[in-house]
């Protein structure tokens, strides 16, 4: 068995900086069981130092929505499944093209790097490179992060959907934020990989998220688990609805299950 989890919203609050004292209790005993518990995240790598101490003896972790597997011992990116400077300046032009106004930033494996109009970002990292993307994007991004001054929610993620098309792949789990990995990259192709490294089969990996950049890595996994305050989307593919991350729902679960 493996477990597969989410943090913002799932595991953690949205933002947290570490896990609370009974997941981690949980989350302990699931090692010294043998029983790895696998972070799949949509976060950048600089957004998980404080989270690092709650990774099993198996130490991989999964981030910026499966383009990046890490080392967490060795603190090294192990697989990179990142947008290529050229394919993405491409994107970036045919969809400035059809969403006039569209602002940009990369998440590279150093850091992140905003063009000009797109709005600084609180969270914690070193201080962002800001330039045109022509100028800043030279080495492979994890992910295209995407925003629109005018449109949010639904509507502006179904238009970015239609406009990238099969070019690369679209989800988001923020409202009005667009994240964008190469194609065919989600945490369901970063975790299958893993798992096939593993010798665990799907129908042994119990996942669990709550937004629809985690939908491939439930549809994938052999048991589905949504918290109870989920997307809707994400509670419709769901084989299953558990307590709300306020509750530690995941621990909950994780602790009704083993023994």
């Amino acid at each position: 068995m493996l477990i597969a989890t989410d943090l913002d919203g799932t595991l953690i609050p949205n933002a947290g900086t570490t896990v609370r004292a009974f997941t981690a209790g949980v989350l302990e005993r699931l090692d010294r069981q043998g029983v790895p518990v696998v972070f799949v995240t949509g976060r950048p790598l600089r957004w998980l130092e404080g989270l690092w101490p709650h990774v099993g003896a198996h130490g991989v972790a999964i981030a910026s929505n499966g383009a990046i597997t890490f080392n967490v011992p060795g603190r090294e990116v192990t697989h990179l499944a990142g947008i290529t400077p050229t394919d993405g300046l491409e994107l970036c032009r045919h969809i400035a093209d059809e969403m006039t106004g569209a602002q940009f930033a990369i998440e590279c494996v150093d850091g992140i790097r905003l063009d000009p109009t797109y709005p600084a970002s609180a969270r914690g990292g070193a201080a962002p490179r800001r330039a045109a993307l022509t100028d800043i994007w030279d080495a492979p991004a994890a992910k295209l992060l995407v925003r629109h001054p005018d449109l949010a929610g639904d509507e502006f993620t179904s238009r970015l959907s239609d406009v990238v098309g099969d070019r690369a792949t679209v989800t988001w789990s923020v409202q009005g934020l667009a994240e964008i990995s190469a194609p065919g990259v989600t945490k369901a192709s970063a975790l299958a990989r893993l798992c096939d490294d593993l010798g665990v089969p799907s129908a042994q990996v119990l996942a669990f998220g709550d937004m629809p950049n985690d939908i491939p890595m439930l549809q994938w996994a052999g048991t589905a688990y949504a918290v109870a305050d989920a997307h809707p989307s994400v509670q419709a593919i769901a084989h299953r609805i558990v307590p709300t991350c306020a509750e530690e729902g995941v621990a909950q679960t994780l602790d009704r299950l083993i023994p």
